[in-house]
């Protein structure tokens, strides 16, 4: 890999302005650092992996239309292939194959991810006490988070070959300790 997460962070923010999309980009990146561990190949996949997260939606705010082809771009100018290939992926309706565990992994982290987020600033103790079942039921009130693709959530679990209340807790995991940081601890 040729970037840091400093020259990722500072990419995401000079094409990035709203809180709300930068939180959602440092939430997929923790998610993705711990699939990393769970999914890749451990400790060697943290950096690229949390990269891959954090840049997925790098270039939406600016460029909507030409959402992710920018920060594709950037990446693959840098030599960072993998991680170009699986935000270019991470949305089924683009219709990019599937790869990589990493492809797969970054679908399935970034809409659920979302979704989590969500339900977390409905609750008066936020992540505290949230469970894949609420979240479950959650997804099936299609006037929540309605912009949330549900079929978005269900086809990165079945890529990723994981039963999806196993993958919610697996994300709520990951975020509970950066609840402040992401705004998603207790009211």
């Amino acid at each position: 890999m040729t970037i840091t997460r400093t020259e990722a962070w500072d990419r995401l923010c000079a094409w990035t302005d709203s809180d709300a999309l930068r939180k959602h980009a440092r939430a997929v990146e923790v998610v993705m650092r711990a699939a990393a561990l769970r999914y890749g190949a451990g400790e060697s996949d943290v950096e690229a992996w949390g990269i891959a997260g954090m840049l997925h939606d790098a270039d939406y705010e600016k460029w909507p239309e030409e959402h992710p082809q920018r920060i594709v771009a950037w990446l693959r100018e840098r030599g960072c292939e993998a991680i170009a290939h699986a935000v270019s992926a991470h949305y089924t309706k683009w219709g990019v194959p599937y790869d990589s565990i990493l492809d797969k992994a970054l679908l399935a982290c970034d809409e659920l991810t979302g979704f989590v987020g969500a339900c977390c600033l409905v609750r008066p103790d936020g992540i505290a006490s949230l469970t894949a079942s609420s979240v479950k039921k959650k997804l099936k009130d299609k006037s929540f988070a309605a912009k949330v693709e549900r079929d978005e959530v269900q086809k990165g679990a079945e890529l990723l070959g994981v039963d999806l209340g196993a993958h919610i807790d697996f994300v709520i995991v990951a975020l509970t300790p950066f609840a402040a940081e992401l705004g998603i601890g207790p009211k």
